[in-house]
């Protein structure tokens, strides 16, 4: 019998949303996950795979949008559509400007394959609370609106204050089987 294939999670986002920096923070608690930071961002230009001890992969995608790789469509696409073994995308979006239109099209592309996705506002750090207010508001709206596949809580965090972090780290757990079952009393 084949063995069963190694989960994968997948994180997409823009170019410069803080993705290698979230990647980072989540596993600051696992050293041998190694995760490369750039200083230029959309550095990331091809599919990164990180095995994150023998539990499960991480997906780390070439941010889209303005630095966006030539072949990201195609190449993010592909990947997409022949996931058998993946369990859950994130898709990171910048919590100082919120949705925007690159946004718009990774979320068709996720809801036409009918991939269960996950919103994770970044750089919470660097709004102002009446900014994050309205970008959370508005994207709630959004996901109740327009979306069928993303889980409908939205996950804030900040990779420079780790705030949101753990949490994060622990429904990354969750999806990949990871947790140890909680008694519920």
């Amino acid at each position: 019998p084949s063995l069963p294939l190694p989960l994968q999670v997948c994180f997409i986002g823009r170019s410069n949303v803080g993705k290698s920096s979230l990647i980072r923070a989540l596993f600051s608690l696992s050293p041998e996950v190694e995760v490369r930071v750039s200083k230029t961002p959309g550095h990331t230009k091809k599919m990164n795979f990180f095995k994150v001890g023998k539990y499960f992969t991480l997906v780390d995608m070439p941010g889209y949008g303005y630095r966006a790789p030539q072949d990201f469509v195609e190449m993010v696409e592909a990947y997409l559509q022949e996931r058998r073994n993946l369990k859950r995308t994130f898709l990171l979006v910048d919590g100082v400007v919120g949705l925007q239109k690159a946004d718009h099209t990774a979320v068709e592309m996720l809801e036409e394959f009918g991939i269960p996705y996950v919103m994770v506002l970044t750089k919470i750090d660097r709004a102002s609370r009446g900014l994050l207010l309205k970008n959370v508001l508005g994207i709630q709206e959004f996901i109740k609106e327009n979306t069928q596949g993303c889980f409908p809580q939205l996950f804030l965090v900040s990779s420079v204050e780790f705030s949101g972090v753990h949490l994060l780290r622990c429904f990354v757990a969750h999806v990949t089987g990871n947790l140890p079952a909680v008694e519920t009393s």
